[in-house]
């Protein structure tokens, strides 16, 4: 694993460990986006130029209809190759076809243009890569999520981001990824439409499965929310907090149920500790740290910030310190002005 220090971004070097009051793991024994036990082998591969473990990985996810595990394990893929492009540059090679690295060639060049100061300019030259998943994807509804992503930057016309979301829903009507993709979408065409974000959200998660992943979707319909600034503007009444709470309330049932501390719920609990935060409610916050463990995931705590982990960490500690206190969370954590930045990755 010293392969993937860089690309992993872990914490201080590991130590014997040092768990803090109320359950939580130290601050040295934190990982920042660690790999879970599938991904983890297939990276250190990766690292060392092979490219089949991961081919066969997402073979794997595409047999077994794992959509929102294959759609994470290509984001992450895509991040790994903008460091450590060979393998993925020898996979294209020998399988020009693969649907696998098709996939992770569209999702690296869609974030690419997204991460860029001008995307909207750049996503329009994504539109080959992003062409070439689509027409090998079959069933897979992940390159549509990726097309969404992509479209949404390049001011199309609302018809054609329709037609992608009807492809994408007509091969999986509950996938979480491209119901993100929608949702972002809708804000960024309606800044500050806090009930249309919430409806739409509360929507999927009522029609879909009760093991759905997009049952957190809601959660994330809270989290763009409140990243838009503060959702009591124009609510006099109160009404929008109402329905962040039952977001909230929502993802903590979700939480509970799902198990101990790893990689793949960190994603759901670290988004939920933050919305928590946001929403002043530091006893529920906490147990959301105590549930994520080790865990940390650099989205959503990057908004701001170079330093993810940092940010965990200190809004961490300041939960720990206001519980102890007995004292109120009032702003602990924030960004500076109320806000979570602009996101540069649509993570899960």
């Amino acid at each position: 694993m010293a392969l993937l220090n860089p690309f992993l971004r872990t914490a201080r070097p590991r130590r014997r460990p040092s768990p803090l009051p109320f359950g939580l793991p130290g601050d040295g024994d934190v990982l920042l986006d660690a790999p879970d036990e599938r991904l983890g082998p297939v990276l250190v591969a990766a690292a060392r130029g092979e490219y089949r473990p991961a081919a066969a990985l997402l073979a794997a996810t595409r047999e077994g209809a794992e959509w929102d595990r294959r759609d994470r394990y290509a984001t992450r893929l895509a991040r790994f190759a903008r460091f450590r492009p060979e393998w993925l540059q020898l996979w294209s090679a020998a399988a020009p076809r693969d649907a696998g690295a098709l996939l992770v060639r569209a999702r690296l060049a869609v974030d690419r243009c997204w991460e860029s100061p001008a995307p909207a300019e750049l996503l329009h030259l994504a539109h080959p890569p992003v062409l070439a998943a689509l027409e090998h994807g079959g069933p897979d509804p992940v390159p549509w999520r990726v097309a969404l992503d992509r479209v949404r930057g390049t001011a199309a016309p609302y018809a054609e981001f329709a037609r992608l979301w009807r492809e994408a829903v007509r091969r999986d009507p509950h996938h979480y990824g491209c119901h993100v993709a929608a949702l972002a979408h809708l804000a960024a065409a309606s800044p500050g439409a806090h009930r249309e974000c919430l409806d739409f959200a509360e929507t999927a998660a009522q029609d879909a499965p009760l093991d759905a992943l997009v049952q957190a979707l809601p959660l994330r319909a809270a989290f763009t929310c409140l990243s838009e600034g503060d959702p009591a503007e124009g609510d006099p009444a109160g009404a929008v907090r109402v329905r962040l709470h039952a977001a909230a309330d929502r993802a903590v049932a979700l939480s509970s149920l799902s198990g101990p501390p790893d990689p793949w719920t960190a994603r759901l609990r670290n988004m939920l500790a933050y919305v928590l935060v946001r929403l002043e409610r530091p006893r529920d916050a906490l147990e959301e740290f105590r549930r994520t463990g080790p865990y940390a995931t650099s989205f959503p705590w990057d908004g701001d910030t170079e330093d993810p982990l940092g940010r965990f960490l200190t809004v961490r500690g300041d939960v720990r310190t206001a519980v102890a206190q007995a004292g109120p969370a009032t702003g602990i954590g924030r960004p500076a002005g109320g806000r979570c930045g602009r996101l540069r990755r649509m993570e899960h």
